[in-house]
């Protein structure tokens, strides 16, 4: 069944690639930007998780902000969704081991949370495979 000509326009409209790229990166570059303004908070989350913050904190900040940036922009955009996926991999792993909780409602709720975190890197390889179509046409 072909896509009908209204919906055809609007996947190929810029401003809806544009709109798709700010939400994909919403998590991120919203998450960096309360960091930026909350330091301390965002060092009591990495200790928090058992992480040792000295440069952890700036680091996540970076990868988020520019990470999105860059997708957002459409520059290096495989670079910046795979060093988003990369991150979120880890933070996913890290920050919600739902196997390890005994509690069957919070290990539900942590395991859905986990497997949005998987979905949000799949949409990421979406966006580095569109991107890279788009760079060689």
């Amino acid at each position: 069944m072909a896509t009908p000509a209204p919906i055809a326009a609007l996947l190929r409209a810029p401003v809806f690639n544009l709109a798709a790229r700010v939400l994909m990166t919403l998590p991120y570059w919203w998450s960096g930007l309360a960091k930026m303004a909350d330091l301390n908070g965002a060092r009591a989350e990495a200790i928090g998780l058992g992480l040792e913050p000295a440069g952890l904190v700036v680091a996540t900040i970076g990868v988020q902000l520019v990470g999105s940036f860059l997708l957002i922009t459409g520059r290096q955009a495989w670079l910046a969704a795979g060093a988003l996926g990369v991150f979120t991999g880890l933070a996913t792993l890290i920050a919600h081991p739902f196997w390890t909780i005994a509690e069957p409602v919070a290990r539900f709720h942590a395991q859905n949370t986990f497997l949005e975190h998987l979905g949000l890197i799949g949409g990421l390889m979406v966006a580095a495979a569109l991107a890279e179509r788009g760079r060689t046409r």
